[in-house]
């Protein structure tokens, strides 16, 4: 008996995209910085001892120095503990992410109005002038643009295919689009996380920073007694609430910065859907 071979189905290659690690190091390298940032600012800018009537020069990591000059108003923070300096750590690092992604988001909202790019697509597309259509995606040179660009490649490749059914074409022009927004999604929302964190950390390191006061200062106050005593308690709520307004401070900034960018992501991932809608739909009108 003769064998009988296998019929080889006609089976196109689609080409994977592999997916880069791309290193990440600010995510632990700006946090670890800004709080060791924060902690030289507040031992040696906001705790210089020429800020202070009575330095205290035996202690190097957190000295005990005592009466406020006048003129060091600013320094008060000093005095409200050892919190200060994370606190502020936190707020450089908000600072840090928030200048980190508004050049990523920046940069992936790319030139001109969205909105405005893809209509212009959807009039190229109609026209069946798909070099044009790329030479605009090379101007807008944002995530739209690289993932509209990357269907439009194979949008062509599809107009010339004769072994593939229409319905093949488009799930091949789905999928390099759907590859694409693989890559360009996560670098959006990368290090959002750490405004997200801070927003909701701060207000909790402030309060603690708070209580860890108002419990030194009612200790002074049992141990002492009397008016001078009143006063001190007075002198250390006001420094012990410098936690407070710092936490919630950094947390504010860190939750209106994470909702800005939120909504700039948002739309750049609508006009992501919308790209990849706008191609499936133009070949399968055009090339049917």
């Amino acid at each position: 008996m003769a064998d009988v071979k296998p019929t080889a189905s006609a089976v196109k290659a689609n080409t994977t995209v592999q997916h880069q690690k791309s290193s990440n190091s600010i995510s632990w390298i700006a946090p670890l910085s800004c709080v060791i940032l924060g902690y030289i600012i507040w031992r040696f800018v906001l705790g210089s001892p020429s800020n202070f009537t009575q330095p205290d020069t035996t202690s190097f990591f957190w000295p005990q120095h005592k009466g406020l000059k006048p003129t060091a108003g600013f320094a008060k923070m000093y005095e409200g503990g050892i919190i200060v300096p994370i606190l502020i750590g936190c707020f450089l690092t908000v600072l840090t992410f928030v200048i980190e992604r508004f050049l990523t988001v920046k940069r992936a909202a790319g030139a001109g109005n969205i909105g405005e790019f893809i209509r212009k697509i959807q009039y190229h597309l109609a026209n069946k002038e798909i070099d044009k259509a790329i030479a605009e995606c090379d101007k807008q040179q944002g995530s739209v643009g690289n993932v509209m660009k990357s269907g439009l490649r194979t949008y062509k490749e599809m107009i010339t295919n004769t072994e593939l059914s229409t319905d093949q074409k488009v799930m091949n022009i789905q999928k390099s689009v759907e590859e694409t927004t693989a890559l360009e999604l996560p670098m959006l929302e990368k290090n959002l996380v750490f405004l997200s964190t801070i927003a909701s950390v701060a207000t909790l390191l402030g309060l603690l920073g708070t209580v860890l006061g108002m419990i030194k200062s009612f200790s002074a106050l049992g141990d002492e007694g009397g008016g001078e005593a009143a006063k001190e308690l007075s002198k250390g709520i006001s420094e012990a609430l410098f936690n407070t307004a710092l936490g919630i401070g950094t947390s504010a900034i860190a939750i209106i910065f994470y909702n800005m960018f939120t909504t700039k992501i948002d739309s750049v991932t609508h006009g992501i859907d919308e790209s990849g809608f706008t191609l499936t739909q133009s070949f399968a009108a055009n090339y049917k």
